[in-house]
């Protein structure tokens, strides 16, 4: 299915317009700093086999009808990069891109045809042709995870984080950060780069712990929050600390949704049920309803709407900030 909104007289063309001219039924807008929107899951490809029509412009669609203003899609290695800069280019306005390489993914570099130093080329003039463009807004998601080291060893990922700093440096773009399981070590590479980081970051999908989430404060980089930030409440507890001026929300679509058995759950009793759009299994799917399972840009309401019970402030100023 074509996803240029430029393509005369699809749905999304009418969304897009209407967004612009200040019809939309959301009275709240809402950015969603990270969506992985170009997963195959969102062209009905589930672990590749096809379960159901491709109907990512619906997903595009359901957001904008949620005031979902703003989606940054997250490159995850070079291809993934590549394809996150084209749905930004597919959806001006509404999407931007990042480019790096996931942590878990760093193997990429070792096993890359023509060695690690070409692919690392490659990034910089991808992200550079793509930053001039205004299509790519941050570098990443790159950083560290050593919950899961059966991707790849914490050698390789060290290296190559570190090597992606240094590109992010000479690029000079903001960065879009990753760390499970590993805040000594990613603590130390970002201090020992800081000075030469005037734009900072964010560090995304927000786990870990009060004091970890302080020195990233103190370090000048933002938290991003969705779902799985908000599992236990120990989570709450940090999502509560958080200076709201460093508070970024995302969804991590197609994973990371809100769900009834997180710590969140007892802060969205009050949402009213309109607030999501009906979600069907994906055997019986249609295009109208969201996927059972599969998170969308449109959650991003939730995420809003628990952290503002959460911090006891209005969803409002949760957004507005």
């Amino acid at each position: 299915m074509a996803t240029n909104p430029e393509a005369a007289g699809t749905p999304l063309l009418a969304g897009l317009n209407a967004v612009s001219n200040g019809d939309s039924k959301a009275s709240i807008r809402y950015a969603d700093i990270g969506i992985n929107l170009s997963d195959q899951i969102f062209r009905g490809v589930y672990h590749g086999k096809k379960a159901h029509d491709d109907d990512l412009q619906n997903v595009v669609q359901r957001a904008l009808e949620a005031g979902v203003r703003k989606m940054m899609v997250t490159g995850s290695d070079l291809t993934e990069s590549k394809n996150a800069i084209k749905l930004a280019e597919d959806f001006p306005g509404l999407c931007y891109a990042t480019v790096g390489v996931h942590p878990c993914s760093a193997m990429s570099f070792t096993n890359h045809a023509d060695g690690p130093e070409a692919l690392l080329q490659e990034l910089e003039t991808l992200a550079q042709k793509s930053r001039n463009a205004g299509t790519a807004t941050a570098f990443g998601e790159i950083g560290l995870d050593y919950d899961r080291l059966h991707y790849c060893d914490k050698e390789t990922q060290l290296i190559y984080f570190a090597k992606q700093l240094d590109l992010a440096i000479s690029l000079q773009m903001p960065l879009f950060l990753h760390s499970r399981a590993a805040a000594p070590d990613f603590e130390r590479l970002l201090r020992e780069r800081l000075d030469h980081l005037p734009k900072r970051g964010c560090v995304h999908s927000f786990t870990g712990t009060l004091e970890e989430m302080q020195n990233l404060v103190a370090m000048g980089f933002d938290i991003g929050i969705n779902g799985c930030s908000m599992k236990t409440g120990e989570n709450l507890a940090v999502v509560r600390a958080v200076p709201l001026e460093r508070l970024q929300l995302e969804t991590d679509g197609p994973w990371c949704e809100m769900r009834p058995s997180h710590a969140s759950a007892q802060f969205l009793k009050d949402a009213p049920p309109e607030m999501m759009p009906k979600a069907v299994k994906k055997e019986k799917w249609r295009g109208d309803a969201m996927v059972k399972g599969r998170n969308e840009p449109c959650g991003i309401v939730l995420v809003a709407h628990a952290v503002a019970r959460i911090k006891g402030v209005s969803t409002e100023e949760v957004c507005g900030q």
